[in-house]
């Protein structure tokens, strides 16, 4: 159990971020029956009836998911702790985050109980009770509540941003399940401009409590860009923006359609679920944020801006490999086997993968890993060049997809020598250690969404489900790239790594929801879109090309 640590620290994040989904679905669908759907469910005619129903049903199912990622999430950590701390489980029990996550789920039940057979007037007094509960209780687990100073002001901030975020992300999900109802242009004339101001609300709330959590957990600007914690705010800082710029969109479109009631909202629609799946990626960020202590607890180990320009100073990439045997893992091992051998005693492994350990690193190494970045780079810059071609109308340059098979290849092969199939630890044996498991999932990604998406060039299938893989596939693993942590420790140099992968994750995700919008979305819009997400990947080459760990 114990060389598993690592993999369950990885995994609570992974939960944690399903948790804030779950609670923001739940937390949204409450509020947009009690501050939308029940009060216009006379305008909207005939649909409101069905409009009530799909909101108690996205918050029962939510308050059902609620419940099994938090029971989850209790059961891990308690794995975690009873192996390695001699204490008993009614002791672990009592501790705050298990006492704040019981609280959760007992919340979430009772939502579920009086949500159950899809009831369209369960009462909304007991809803929103039970929803503040649970939002109080979530409050509790946060950083907030371990802070001396201010730590009531901070909890309170801390719920308005959980608030806000439910108000607007947390509610989409009802909204887009409303427009596939409503038929009747006065019925979209009531609920745009609603669920607009409920937005401008939750949005309001998220940058209010925002800057005051900046200001207390931040501190400075070195705290913003030289720590684990000021990165990944940035990086949520950047989804939002692509959030408001969507919002924006919307925004225009409910004016519009006061104006002229034959405006067409299906770029409404689709722009409302791509805000969806960038929240959502938004959400796991804000859980990756749990796993590092506030930037302003962090006087060491900060990076310097003229140590971040020297990092990312352009040189040209390193396009040949040293040897495998040049390692500094691989000779340890081999030292380790030569002393054993004349010791006659079975050999010690050099490297035990989760055993929360960094393996040692040389100057071989540091090259062994810049050159499968900078050929990965090589990689997704074709891609990226061929799928613009191919945009422009090359046939030839279809099968694009099929350099992803290649690239898969390359990267089982050489992004973890000391395991299999180049080191001496097994396969299953590897995916104890984190970073191998990982990396092993961004694999699989990889060769499905490239499977998929060659079918989809070849085989005809562009207004198919099977589309929908490949920027599905893409945002998803835009968002384990941002959970993809090197180092739990703020160590500078693995600081400086992640300042690399941040900006790869955050390319991605707006090149996975580009190409949705451009499948799901039509004229000008699928347009635009069909040139930006190839773009993207040709950034991301560039991006590789330019990685350096040294």
């Amino acid at each position: 159990m114990s060389l598993l640590v690592d993999v369950f620290g990885y995994l609570s994040v992974v939960i944690h971020g399903l948790t804030i989904v779950a609670q923001s679905m739940m937390l949204g669908a409450i509020l947009f029956l009690a501050l939308l759907a029940r009060p216009l469910a006379s305008r909207m005619g005939t649909a409101g009836p069905d409009v009530i129903r799909d909101s108690t049903r996205i918050a029962f199912w939510s308050a059902l998911g609620l419940m099994m990622t938090e029971a989850a999430a209790i059961g891990l950590q308690i794995s975690v702790i009873s192996s390695t701390v001699d204490l008993p489980i009614n002791g672990i029990l009592g501790a705050g985050f298990a006492v704040s996550g019981l609280i959760k789920i007992a919340a979430a039940f009772a939502i579920a109980v009086l949500l159950a057979g899809g009831r369209l007037r369960a009462p909304l007094g007991p809803l929103l009770l039970a929803g503040a509960i649970e939002l109080g209780a979530a409050t509790m687990t946060t950083h907030a509540a371990a802070r001396i100073d201010n730590s009531l002001l901070l909890l309170v901030v801390e719920g308005l941003h959980q608030l806000g975020a439910a108000i607007w992300v947390g509610g989409i999900p009802c909204f887009v399940a409303a427009l596939a109802r409503i038929r009747d242009v006065s019925a979209l004339q009531a609920v745009g401009p609603r669920f607009s101001r409920l937005s401008m609300a939750g949005v309001a709330f998220i940058l209010v409590s925002g800057i005051i959590m900046a200001w207390y957990y931040i501190g400075s600007w070195q705290g913003f860009y030289g720590t684990a914690y000021g990165v990944m705010v940035g990086a949520k800082i950047v989804m939002l923006l692509m959030l408001l710029a969507l919002g924006y969109g919307n925004l225009k479109v409910t004016e519009r359609l006061k104006r002229d009631p034959a405006t067409p909202v299906l770029r409404m629609k689709r722009f409302a679920e791509a805000e969806i799946g960038i929240g959502f990626t938004l959400f796991f960020a804000a859980a990756s944020l749990t796993s590092v202590p506030p930037a302003i607890d962090l006087t060491q180990d900060r990076a310097s801006l003229h140590e971040i320009a020297e990092r990312n100073r352009p040189v040209w990439p390193r396009l040949t490999s040293p040897d495998h045997d040049q390692l500094a893992l691989i000779e340890k091992q081999q030292q380790l086997d030569t002393e054993a051998a004349t010791a006659h005693t079975n050999p010690q492994l050099a490297f035990e993968p989760g055993s929360g350990d960094l393996p040692p690193r040389n100057a071989a190494d540091i090259a062994w890993s810049e050159y499968n970045h900078h050929w990965a780079g090589i990689f997704v810059a074709t891609i990226g060049m061929l799928a613009l071609l191919n945009r422009a109308g090359l046939r030839m340059a279809r099968h694009w997809p099929l350099i992803f098979l290649l690239m898969a290849g390359f990267l089982l092969v050489r992004s973890d020598p000391e395991v299999w199939p180049l080191g001496q630890e097994g396969f299953f044996a590897s995916l104890r250690d984190v970073e191998v498991l990982q990396h092993r999932l961004f694999v699989v990604l990889i060769v499905v969404f490239g499977l998929f998406e060659w079918r989809v060039r070849v085989g005809g299938l562009e207004h198919s489900r099977a589309a929908l893989v490949f920027p599905l596939l893409t945002a998803i693993g835009s968002a384990l790239l941002l959970t993809h942590n090197h180092a739990i420790a703020n160590v500078k140099e693995q600081l400086l790594i992640e300042l690399t992968h941040t900006p790869l994750a955050l390319t991605g995700v707006l090149a996975g929801w580009s190409r949705w919008l451009e499948i799901r979305a039509d004229g000008r819009t699928a347009r635009i879109a069909g040139w930006i997400w190839p773009v993207c990947f040709v950034l991301i080459g560039l991006m590789l090309l330019s990685y350096r760990e040294a």
